[in-house]
């Protein structure tokens, strides 16, 4: 990263530095000079842990309230028993949404993830190995990790854009900062978090998403898991729920890309209608 640029996380922390030490000689240690300043402290706290804070980095979390169009996006596959589950709801309700993929899972499954760009869908870097860790290793590494996630994708897509990423556990430390900055990445998070990966009751899910979505959400959900060996079945059984839920509300489910373009002259006519209906749509 080019050493004139100062991150937001390296500004914020000098600046409640400075601010800590100013007050205390000017006033002394007390609840006021020492309290004061702890507000940066807070919104560093807020810029590191709260998945859609933009405080140390810019990140996306939903696109235009204007409109009829929801994003639903997938976390941590491709599963192979997860993922083609769910990329047949979307085929059914003619869908398309964006999965945030784990480079090794694609690496172990590029047949389904052939298929999901296939089926009209994105794929979204979310590293290579999704590690708990990852975010406060050295910025080099992290490079490297994001850099090997994106060859994964382009092996898959073919050279282009850099993809859509989203931080593993949605956590920004000052070090993945710094290698966001050095790779500029477009960073996504979202508005409306199924909770799938705490619950797997899959009308709990559906019910949770449809209760609280609205026009520019994104929805996270979780085809894939970090754990070797382990399953998210209850997201795949969701799905069709929250799909036919989106359609009575008038909702259109697009990849985060197309949330966030202006809107075209393509006429809606119904939430997640069919590829029929799509394709009698006038232009």
């Amino acid at each position: 990263m080019d050493g004139s640029i100062v991150s937001r996380a390296r500004a914020l922390l000098l600046a409640w530095a400075a601010a800590t030490a100013s007050a205390v000689h000017a006033f002394g240690a007390s609840a006021l000079s020492i309290g004061a300043p702890a507000l940066f402290l807070a919104l560093f706290a807020d810029g590191v842990m709260r998945p859609g804070s933009s405080v140390l980095y810019p990140t996306v979390r939903r696109g235009p309230r204007d409109g009829r169009r929801v994003a639903l996006s997938f976390d941590d596959g491709p599963d192979p028993e997860v993922t083609p589950a769910v990329l047949d709801a979307l085929a059914a309700h003619g869908a398309r949404a964006t999965f945030f993929a784990i480079g090794q899972a694609v690496d172990a499954n590029p047949q389904i993830a052939h298929r999901v760009v296939a089926d009209g869908h994105e794929i979204g870097n979310h590293s290579w190995r999704h590690s708990p860790w990852e975010s406060f290793s050295m910025p080099s590494e992290q490079i490297a990790e994001i850099e090997r996630g994106e060859r994964a994708i382009a092996a898959i897509i073919g050279k282009g854009a850099a993809p859509l990423y989203r931080a593993p556990h949605g956590v920004k430390s000052p070090p993945f900062v710094m290698a966001a900055h050095a790779k500029q990445l477009t960073m996504v998070a979202w508005s409306l978090h199924s909770r799938d990966t705490f619950f797997a009751n899959p009308a709990r899910i559906a019910a949770r998403v449809l209760r609280r979505v609205r026009p520019g959400d994104i929805v996270v959900m979780h085809d894939g898991h970090d754990r070797p060996g382990r399953h998210r079945s209850g997201c795949a059984r969701a799905v069709p729920l929250i799909l036919a839920g989106l359609r009575e509300r008038g909702l259109e489910c697009v990849t985060v890309s197309e949330l966030l373009r202006p809107h075209d002259a393509l006429a809606i006519s119904g939430a997640c209608s069919s590829p029929e209906s799509r394709a009698a749509a006038p232009l």
